[in-house]
C-alpha cells in the first residue's frame, strides 16, 4: 500500500482546499434523505467559497492538514485552537473542525492517519481535549470517533441553510 503523506496547508493551498472540502462534503452529505438540496447548496456556497477558506487559512487559530495519497489530494482535517462549547470541559481544548477523505479514498487508512496526525498536534500542544461535532444521522463517523476513543458529552445546532440539525458533541480526554 501506498504511504499516505500528511502535510500542514498553507495559504497557496486555498484552491485545492477549497476543491477538496467542496467535494468531501458534497460526497459525505448530498445524498442523504435528511438534507434538502437548497440547504445544503447555501451552506457549500457560504463555508467552501475560496473566500471563506483564504479566510480561514489565515486565521492562526486554525490548522488544516492535507493527507496525499499518490501525491493527489486524499483527505483533509482541520483544528481550531482553544474553541469551545457548553458541554465541553477542558483546560486547553482544541477543537477537530473537520475530517474528510475522498470516496475513492474511504478505507485505506487517510481518515485514520489525519486523525493520527491531529492527535499528535494537540497532544504537542498541550491540549488536555479535543472535541467535535458529529451529525446525529452519520453512524459511520460516529463509530470511528469512538474507535478513537471519543465519547459523546452533548449536543449542539449545526446550521445547514434553513435547517437546524443536532450534532453530538463528542470529547477525547488527552
Amino acid at each position: 500500500m501506498t504511504s499516505i503523506n500528511i502535510r500542514r496547508a498553507g495559504e497557496a493551498d486555498a484552491r485545492s482546499l477549497t476543491d477538496l472540502s467542496y467535494t468531501t462534503f458534497w460526497d459525505a452529505f448530498a445524498h442523504h434523505p435528511k438534507n434538502a438540496p437548497d440547504d445544503l447548496a447555501h451552506y457549500m456556497r457560504q463555508a467552501f467559497s475560496i473566500e471563506q477558506i483564504s479566510e480561514e487559512l489565515a486565521d492562526e487559530r486554525n490548522i488544516f492538514l492535507i493527507g496525499e495519497l499518490d501525491e493527489k489530494p486524499a483527505g483533509y482535517a482541520k483544528l481550531i485552537l482553544d474553541s469551545v462549547e457548553p458541554s465541553i470541559v477542558a483546560r486547553k481544548p482544541i477543537e477537530l473542525s473537520r475530517l474528510y477523505s475522498h470516496q475513492e479514498y474511504l478505507g485505506k487508512g487517510v481518515g485514520q492517519d489525519l486523525m493520527d496526525a491531529c492527535l499528535s498536534i494537540a497532544r504537542e500542544g498541550g491540549h488536555d481535549v479535543m472535541w467535535l461535532g458529529v451529525w446525529e444521522f452519520n453512524p459511520r463517523a460516529q463509530r470511528f470517533y469512538e474507535k478513537n476513543g471519543f465519547h459523546v458529552v452533548g449536543k449542539h445546532i449545526f446550521q445547514l441553510g434553513t435547517d437546524p440539525q443536532t450534532d453530538l458533541l463528542m470529547q477525547l480526554e488527552l
